[in-house]
């Protein structure tokens, strides 16, 4: 199947997304460093490598975007309407991925949280739900 213009379109708009240094994990990283918290941004040596992670307090943060980790009923987490077999294949993919990484890094001991893009009003609490029960301090 030959690639209609539209495609070359959709596929450069897709390409210029942002990868790491979103405006939510700049978000995170700011609340991480004003609760006091050390951290370790995309630590490639954890399963996942997650975008924030503390190897000696044992937990990880990753902050996904609700498209291209397809958020479950949230309205960001659309299906592009040409080609939605591929699409519907790589967000399946890309859930499975981060799955398994939350699964090793939880057999490893670590506290995980899961921020996602459209949740920008709630990372304090997200944050507070999974560090302060297991004994997370500032340090």
């Amino acid at each position: 199947m030959k690639p209609t213009a539209h495609d070359a379109a959709t596929s450069r708009r897709m390409a210029g997304q942002r990868q790491k240094g979103t405006k939510i994990e700049e978000t995170v990283g700011t609340v991480l460093r004003h609760e006091g918290l050390r951290y370790r941004r995309n630590v490639r040596s954890l399963p996942g490598s997650p975008d924030f992670a503390n190897k000696s307090r044992c937990w990880a943060i990753f902050v996904n975007g609700c498209f291209w980790h397809h958020h479950t009923n949230c309205r960001k987490a659309t299906i592009p309407k040409t080609n939605t077999d591929f699409w519907t294949t790589k967000f399946a993919a890309n859930r499975d991925r981060d799955a398994r990484a939350v699964r090793a890094l939880r057999r490893r001991g670590y506290a995980v949280v899961m921020i996602w893009e459209c949740e920008k009003d709630r990372i304090v609490e997200r944050l507070a739900k999974i560090l302060e029960p297991r004994g997370v301090d500032a340090g």
